[in-house]
């Protein structure tokens, strides 16, 4: 029966409830978690022990009633828009599925809201809660029933979901109330902050005559929607109502079909699933289901969930179900019956591996090789048991294994190998949980690096990689993947923290990932519940049976799933028992039957059971996670321009010593940029005690691995240049060393500690002048550098006439400067730049409605409707003596920051704007946040980003439920229409908003669909985690960016290469006179693919060339050394193995990134 009920919403608290209230005694324990199997029992305290308390609350309500003139019948929490006084509040809703997994039960004169009654009330559309309705349940005991009059269920809420707001479905002995709740303010409020929160009351009036003497049961179901949260329940009556302590009831409370089947006398049956609320002395349960034999059991005082039993079916029908208690009829139900699947539950067990967090970093990788240990004696034991029920372990990831076998004795050593080699360990080939899109394209592939190095040198099978608690993952993973034969990865992301539509879109829904060229594709599988369902508790058939139903509910298409096990936390232990309950469960079970197995068994059983079934998709999956490094962007910077040197250094070792090449402490440094990349930042409570020993312990290992990667790449750098002929004592000649396989002048800064013998540069084209930067340093700007090769200069004094050659010099005369390409205008009130005029594109690219381009926002707190600028400034022109360059430099206060300084330059003809902002920053613990805004003027114009081995345009190249509120590239964005545009290169910041600024996501939401804008904000600091990252940062931090106008539409290659140009500069060498110069090592033609790597191989008997075509338009590749093909290149694998030889040229399609095999010339070795 449903019945509309008088629904009223009104913004004030009615008189006689939540007013002026009395204490009150509240008697009951903290419910139970779910047992073992099928049977959950939460027992209620003993009858005797309470009565004392329930005299003390019956008192207390009858006083209520008296002071309100309506009967208070019960109340549930305080009326303070508040949520401390409830279970979990006021910010643990991740601990819910645990904390309540049969949802929540209130008796009325028994309970206490703090430990019974949950302050956030989850919807279907929360995937950490289950994605499911969840009820709560109140039981309530009357002396008498009501003969009239009309009751009031007062609701008073602290917040709603602000995007999918909750429908209530509310249940007074079974009739039904419904009523939609409005948007919330957000999620600041589900996160503690309930000022922010906005509050909603209803009120529910029904006639006083839906109650009855004895038991009443209210429900209230969030039936649809998301969230919400409580601030006070009550329930008013007529006057003279009178309530009791409920010391004898008995509850049919709700009856299910589960999805399992059991073999009972040959046949199969399924279960129905009661659940019944008993109060009072031990007594007995019969459970009859239609058509099956009646199923006893005995009841305690609480609440039990037993079992009946019906004839497997083959098709959907209704059964009656009759429970009796006691010898009495308590009800009947009908029950829904669907065939049951044959499912199959495959288990990975594992370890979620976070270096630090829960542990100093170094008791982390203790704790993991205790596990080793541990695991092989498990495996050991269970080696005899029937197949699927063996112990098996999952090396989420390879750091720890990484250490295990350099550093344990070398019987423990080989007993691994032996282990992985029997199956019993599976290894997955990834060094760390990595945030992908922070990586550099080259540091990408070095991921797999360790598993290539596995697999030679102990010949293991590595077929699958693991990523663990991140949500959203870089395009380029796919094609680094395929091409390192890992065909298969499981993505076990965590299940509801700043995870946007990760699980809502591709939980339990596997795709074949296709890579950005079309030419790979990997099997990709996010398991619907990550990685923690069993984080609290132990395996158990209780949270599998509401996994599996949920499935049903969503129409999962197959009989098999993937279930991630871990145990105990992150960096939880392996679980000694799972062998034995496999077994034990698969004894018992007909179905679902469990599977212990490896990631590669897993996937080729799914894949070769299902393949023709596996949907395709492509698009970048647009991460959720890697915002938080914009809390250490000093570190950031440094660790970008580590793996930026790193390459280059690698280039210079190719082209002037390969034989020298050392492998292995390139291995060391690039694994140092990996594991500053990788996800765990710090301490678990890094933000609630960021000053706490162990905070700052975690941190200094943390903040060493950018700090040891930049001191090795600058030894391995000066290393490789070592192998060059170079001049000591006065300079009077020096060379240019171009790392980058194109051609390409550039701007040389020579090393300040360089005795210069002139300050006139001569080159080919006569003389320049040397300008000093004010660091010390002199620079000129160098003629265009053969690819891989170099130009010699020499230095003279100056002449008697004096005849320069050189670009006309730029001006600088603020609030204006301009060279022979660009014209720039700069507000003398903000400091940004408010015209960017181009030669040869007619309008002016800064757009002219308030925003400039390099303008400051400081957003104090999580909102950020109104960002804070900077104060008044201070502009003043800096001009070098060579006219070289000219710079405007701007200086204020800002608020966040002791100072900020920002320096615009132009140099003589060049038609790039180089920024160099410093902002000196105070320490702040609020959560706050810095952009820098540009606003560009491209009418029409479409983002392009670049990202590893893709090029992304946001929403058309974006996977559904990718992350939108910021995005994380490598060197550029670009705007650009079909006739002109403009790149903004990024060397230091990765992250950037599109449109406004759209961040904190508790504050704003998560975007779904982003709206076309060719604003762009670089998202540059911030401190909004709750959890992990820094909670703060100080003092001085640079950040360049570049603009590039462009006349014409959007160049790939060209953006690609000023980026990699502004992220990996120009070399000069001291040499003598006397020596030639190195010739030319190698060079791309056609100069629109790009050569992202250049090596040695590991073996020393070839280079190694990663080539990338950054446009949309297929290119046939021709590898060059002197100007004359080489012959004989290999295609191939990121294991330095040939898969194939390269006759001829080499087409390149869009997008696509392949790895050359390249002999070294005679002339070269």
């Amino acid at each position: 029966m449903e019945l509309p009920g008088l629904l009223r919403d009104t913004g004030l608290r009615p008189a006689g409830c939540g007013v002026r209230r009395l204490p009150r005694a509240q008697i009951g324990p903290q419910a139970a978690g779910p047992a073992e199997g099928i049977r959950i029992e939460t027992p209620l305290r003993r009858i005797d022990d309470m009565k004392p308390r329930m005299m003390m609350y019956a008192m207390v309500l009858a006083l209520s009633a008296l002071v309100h003139g309506r009967s208070l019948l019960f109340e549930i929490g305080k009326a303070d828009n508040n949520t401390a006084e409830f279970a979990l509040g006021p910010n643990q809703s991740g601990q819910y599925s645990t904390a309540f997994p049969r949802d929540a039960l209130f008796v009325a004169g028994q309970s206490n809201p703090k430990e019974d009654w949950p302050y956030i009330q989850p919807g279907p559309a929360d995937a950490w809660a289950g994605g499911k309705a969840h009820v709560f349940t109140i039981l309530m005991g009357l002396e008498a029933a009501p003969a009239q009059g009309t009751c009031t269920l007062h609701l008073d809420f602290v917040d709603t979901h602000s995007a999918r707001p909750p429908e209530l479905h509310i249940r007074v002995n079974g009739t039904l109330f419904k009523h939609p709740l409005p948007k919330g303010a957000g999620d600041p409020s589900a996160f503690g902050e309930v000022e922010k929160g906005r509050e909603h009351i209803a009120e529910i009036e029904f006639p006083a005559t839906l109650l009855k003497s004895g038991t009443n049961t209210i429900a209230i179901e969030n039936s649809t929607g998301s969230w919400f949260l409580y601030d006070y329940v009550c329930l008013k009556g007529p006057d003279g109502l009178k309530t009791t302590i409920l010391t004898q009831a008995d509850e049919f409370l709700a009856a299910s079909s589960e999805p399992f089947l059991v073999e009972r006398n040959g046949r199969l049956h399924q279960p129905v699933m009661v659940t019944l609320l008993h109060i009072g002395e031990p007594t007995e349960a019969t459970v009859t289901v239609e058509g099956g034999e009646p199923v006893r059991h005995s009841l305690a005082s609480g609440y039990k969930t037993v079992e009946g039993l019906a004839p497997a079916v083959a098709q959907a029908r209704t059964v009656k179900v009759a429970v009796e208690v006691a010898g009495k009829l308590l009800g009947r139900r009908n029950v829904d019956i669907k065939p049951v699947r044959k499912w199959e539950i495959w288990l990975l067990h594992h370890s979620h591996v976070d270096i630090g967090y829960t542990h100093v970093q170094t008791d982390v990788l203790k704790k993991h090789f205790e596990y080793f240990d541990q695991v092989i004696e498990l495996a050991q034991k269970s080696a005899d048991y029937p197949a699927g029920s063996r112990f098996k372990w999952n090396a989420e990831v390879l750091w720890a294994v990484d250490s295990y076998l350099r550093e344990a004795p070398s019987e423990k050593r080989e007993a691994f190998i032996d282990a992985v080699k029997k199956g019993w360990i599976g290894l997955d080939a990834l060094y760390g949980n990595q945030l992908t899109a922070l990586c550099r394209p080259e540091e990408l592939v070095r991921l797999v690096d360790c598993a290539i190095r596995l697999r030679k040198e102990h010949g293991v099978s590595i077929h699958t990689a693991m990523i663990t608690d991140v949500p959203g993952y870089t395009w380029g993973i796919v094609p680094v993947l395929a091409q390192a034969g890992i065909p298969y990865f499981s993505v076990g992301p965590n299940r509801g923290h700043r995870i946007g539509y990760t699980l809502s879109e591709w939980g339990d829904k596997p795709f074949y990932w296709r890579s950005p060229s079309g030419k790979e594709k990997v099997l990709t599988w996010l398991a619907g519940e990550g990685y923690s369902l069993f984080h609290s508790g132990r395996l158990s058939g209780g949270r599998l049976f509401e996994y599996l139903k949920r499935l049903e509910a969503a129409d999962y298409p197959y009989d098999m799933l993937q279930v991630r096990y871990s145990i105990g936390g992150d960096n939880g232990p392996p679980d000694p028992d799972l062998a034995d309950y496999v077994r034990d469960w698969n004894a018992k079970y007909a179905y679902p039957r469990l599977v212990v197995a490896t990631t590669a068994e897993m996937f080729a059983a799914f894949e070769k059971r299902y393949a023709d079934r596996i949907p395709t998709v492509a698009g970048d999956f647009t991460p959720y996670w890697e915002d938080g490094a914009a809390s250490s962007a000093a570190e950031t910077i440094l660790n970008r321009a580590s793996a930026d040197r790193l390459s280059q250094a690698e280039a210079l070792f190719a082209m002037l010593r390969p034989k020298d090449y050392p492998d292995e402490r390139f291995y060391q440094a690039w694994r140092n940029v990996i594991l500053y990349d990788e996800h765990t930042w710090g301490a678990h409570n890094s933000i609630s005690q960021p000053e706490s020993e162990f905070v700052h312990n975690q941190w200094r290992i943390k903040q060493a691995f950018a700090l040891d990667a930049d001191k090795q790449s600058k030894d391995l750098l000066a290393e490789a240049l070592a192998g060059y002929p170079q001049a000591k004592g006065k300079v009077k000649a020096f060379d240019v060393i171009n790392t980058c396989p194109w051609e390409r002048p550039g701007l040389v800064i020579l090393p300040e500690e360089w005795d210069l013998d002139g300050s006139f540069v001569r080159s080919p084209n006569g003389l320049q002048w040397l300008q000093p930067l004010g660091s010390g340093q002199m620079a000129f700007v160098a003629e265009r550098i053969a690819a891989l090769g170099v130009r010699r200069y020499t230095l003279e004094q100056p002449p008697t006439q004096l005849s320069l050659f050189g670009p006309v010099a730029p001006v600088a005369s603020p609030p204006e400067l301009s060279n022979h390409f660009i014209t720039v205008r700069v507000d003398e009130t903000t400091g940004a730049i408010v015209s960017l005029k181009h030669r040869g594109i007619e309008v002016d690219l800064a757009k002219s409605d308030g925003l400039g381009l390099n303008e400051y926002f400081y957003v104090a707190g999580r909102d950020p409707k109104d960002p804070k600028r900077n104060g008044p400034v201070k502009i003043t022109a800096k001009t070098g003596k060579g006219q070289l360059t000219a710079s405007l430099v701007i200086e204020s206060d800002a608020p966040g920051a002791r100072k900020l300084t920002r320096e615009i330059r132009l140099t003589a003809e060049s038609n790039r704007i180089d920024i160099i902002d410093t902002i000196d920053k105070l320490k702040v613990y609020e959560p706050e946040a810095v952009h820098i805004g540009f606003a560009f003027n491209v009418p029409d114009g479409v983002v392009r980003m670049d990202t590893p081995f893709a090029v992304v345009q946001p929403e058309r190249d974006q996977l559904a439920g990718a992350c939108k509120n910021y995005f994380t590239v490598q060197r550029y964005v670009d705007v650009s229409n079909d006739k002109f545009g403009v790149t903004l290169l990024t060397p230091d910041a990765p992250l950037i908003e599109i449109g406004k600024i759209t961040n904190d996501p508790r504050a704003v939401g998560w975007i779904e669909t982003l709206e076309p804008s060719t604003t762009i904000y670089s998202y540059v600091m911030n401190n909004y985690w709750e959890t992990n990252y820094k909670a703060s940062q100080e003092g001085p931090t640079t950040f360049r960016y570049a603009i590039v106008p462009h006349d014409g539409p959007f160049d790939g290659a060209a953006a690609m290469r000023a980026g990699i140009e502004a992220a990996q500069p120009l070399f000069a060498v001291a040499v003598s006179q006397d020596e030639p110069p190195v010739p030319s090592r190698l060079s791309i033609e056609p100069s629109d693919v790009v050569a992202t790597a250049f090596k040695p191989s590991a073996d020393g008997k070839a280079w190694i060339v990663r080539l990338f075509n950054p446009t949309d338009r297929t290119h046939a590749v021709q590898v060059e050394s002197a100007g004359q093909r080489i012959r004989g290149i290999m295609l191939s694998n990121l294991a330095e193995q040939v898969v194939g030889r390269m006759e001829g040229l080499i087409e390149m399609h869009p997008y696509q990134f392949v790895t050359l095999r390249v002999p070294v010339p005679q002339d070269r070795r």
